[in-house]
């Protein structure tokens, strides 16, 4: 008798966890696609402000130079106001952590962007910056963030259920629900793949949309591969998981957009960089 109370309590934890997962679904404006969200934009916002300060403090905090942080910032509000990711209405801040070592950016949902100054130091022009911070801001723009959560917090609801339907043996609930998480895992690493390519692509569009050279973007991926193959790899290819040939389709992506070549008023900001950057990392 208690093993089938415990699996009628099972199924109502999936199918209150699959009908609230699925009926929540609304249309990017940007993007035109269908997205399962649980979060409005202003709760967006909100989370990532609210995780913002102790997502720099893992990265010794904020990088202790204002002419630095003003510049990563006006790249990236640059990017944001002569791009189609204006549309969005996040209130975009742009971060440089403090890290020398890590090689890495990410973005909170809401407009929260973040980049290492041991990225940054890697580069040699703006627009292999703007390349990093087009990148997060796709992941902004197309709510990236809000759709991990919705599939973490079905992920995490059938893991319950699966709990409770199994702990009817000693060990066995435990066992169940973390092989459950496990899998979990792995299919929101496969559904990040995925949104790697989605947020190169926006990425390209935004930056060229502002002005910026799109070779930046490519600089930028050939720089991580050389990191990569220089030791352990950086940082951003663990929270941004590397689809194969991600280079060979930026590239393909410019050729196609530009077919008879870079229009010259697109510009990679190199003088710019230099002047500010080198001196002062």
């Amino acid at each position: 008798m208690r093993s089938l109370v415990r699996l009628g309590i099972a199924l109502l934890l999936v199918l209150f966890g699959l009908v609230s997962y699925c009926a929540n679904t609304v249309e990017n404006p940007i993007t035109g696609e269908k997205q399962r969200v649980q979060l409005s934009a202003k709760q967006e916002v909100a989370l990532g402000l609210r995780s913002a300060p102790q997502m720099a403090s893992q990265h010794g905090g904020l990088y202790p130079d204002q002419t630095l942080q003003q510049y990563v910032d006006q790249v990236g509000i640059k990017i944001v106001k002569n791009s189609e990711a204006q549309k969005s209405g996040y209130p975009f801040d742009f971060h440089l952590l403090r890290d020398p070592q890590t090689i890495n950016a990410f973005a909170l949902p809401g407009g929260q962007v973040f980049l290492t100054a041991g990225l940054l130091k890697r580069l040699s022009n703006e627009a292999q910056l703007a390349g990093v911070l087009g990148h997060e801001i796709g992941h902004v723009v197309a709510r990236h963030g809000a759709e991990h959560l919705a599939k973490q917090q079905l992920g995490q609801t059938l893991v319950t259920a699966v709990g409770v339907a199994a702990s009817d043996q000693e060990g066995r609930g435990a066992q169940a629900a973390a092989i459950a998480a496990a899998v979990n895992q792995l299919v929101s690493l496969r559904y990040g793949r995925d949104d790697e390519l989605e947020s190169d692509k926006l990425g390209l569009r935004f930056i060229t949309e502002a002005g910026y050279d799109p070779r930046g973007i490519l600089e930028l991926m050939k720089i991580l591969g050389s990191a990569r193959q220089g030791g352990s790899p950086p940082e951003f290819f663990s929270t941004h998981p590397n689809p194969d040939n991600r280079l060979q389709r930026l590239q393909t992506m410019i050729n196609q957009q530009y077919p008879n070549g870079i229009p010259p008023e697109l510009q990679d900001g190199r003088d710019r960089f230099a002047q500010i950057v080198p001196p002062r990392l």
